[in-house]
């Protein structure tokens, strides 16, 4: 977790780092610029969000498993199980 932690830590400062050199010298250059950076930040969320729904999506198979589980051990137990 802490190496995900500082990659993504080091992107960040690779992203949005303002150098000298990079700084925008007229409009044009200032409206480029600020489009990159909303693109770069859209792509984040969208990376972030497709990792969100994921995790939400691996947890649901997860509990359906645990659920599976359960009422497979009320079984055994020959213990009955709640009407649905």
């Amino acid at each position: 977790m802490a190496d995900v932690k500082q990659e993504q830590k080091t992107e960040d400062d690779e992203n949005y780092a303002v150098g000298n050199n990079t700084e925008p010298k007229n409009m044009q250059e200032l409206t480029e610029y600020v489009q990159a950076l909303l693109q770069r930040m859209q792509n984040k969320f969208q990376t972030m969000s497709d990792q969100i729904i994921g995790r939400i999506d691996e947890m649901g198979n997860r509990i359906d498993d645990l659920e599976k589980n359960i009422a497979d051990l009320m079984t055994q137990a020959g213990v009955e199980g709640p009407d649905k």
